[in-house]
């Protein structure tokens, strides 16, 4: 039974949030049966998978009740309707943005790489276009690390954390792309979803708290 934080429920979507460290959907193996799909499809049968978050990485993750809403759901992903928020803790203080809003854009194409998998990698050549948003919401001078807000505006695999590594700041606890600093956890928090519902038509705003 499904014993989490339940942000949203009705008859055609749930909004849960995924604790760090479970899987979003089932891997190889009878070990790793247990995941966010799994329990949520023990409350709620008719549950189905829209989007992951990675295994390491906690907060909001949307789910369709029934097929046809899975597919509404899926398109909205896929046409960027909608917005999601994160919040990391990276290593390092990067410099603001030259902008006026205070926003920056990494833009570096990404793809798997594949000797190495699950990892991805930036490819200039053969990647695929990938666009990440980031501002600086503290900064924090004794540890030399900083609290961003994160957008992404695509969304490949492992997107955030390649794209922070890529730049010199690897999120905080990220044992795939970052040092090892001792961290109980990768600090990377999925922590606002926006969309416009896809059978009632009202606009939802999911907020989770950040755990770090």
């Amino acid at each position: 039974m499904f014993d989490g934080v339940v942000l949203y429920e009705d008859d055609h979507l749930l909004a849960l949030e995924k604790p760090a460290g479970l899987l979003a959907v089932p891997g190889r193996g009878l070990e790793k049966w247990d995941c966010m799909a799994t329990r949520a499809s023990m409350r709620w049968p008719d549950a189905l998978v829209v989007h992951r978050l990675d295994q390491a990485t906690s907060g909001i993750m949307l789910m369709a009740r029934g097929a046809d809403m899975q597919r509404r759901l899926s398109s909205a992903f896929a046409d960027r309707l909608v917005h999601k928020r994160y919040v990391a803790m990276v290593h390092g203080l990067p410099s603001e943005p030259e902008s006026d809003d205070g926003w920056g854009e990494i833009n570096l194409p990404m793809m798997p790489d594949w000797p190495r998998r699950p990892r991805s990698k930036i490819d200039l050549e053969n990647g695929k276009p990938s666009q990440t948003r980031w501002k600086v919401l503290a900064r924090h001078e004794t540890d030399q690390r900083a609290r961003l807000i994160l957008e992404p505006v695509t969304g490949r695999s492992h997107q955030l954390r390649v794209h922070l590594q890529a730049t010199g700041h690897p999120i905080v606890g990220d044992t795939l792309y970052g040092p090892k600093d001792g961290s109980e956890r990768l600090m990377l928090h999925a922590c606002e979803l926006k969309l416009r519902h896809p059978a009632l038509e009202t606009e939802l705003n999911f907020v989770s708290h950040v755990p770090f």
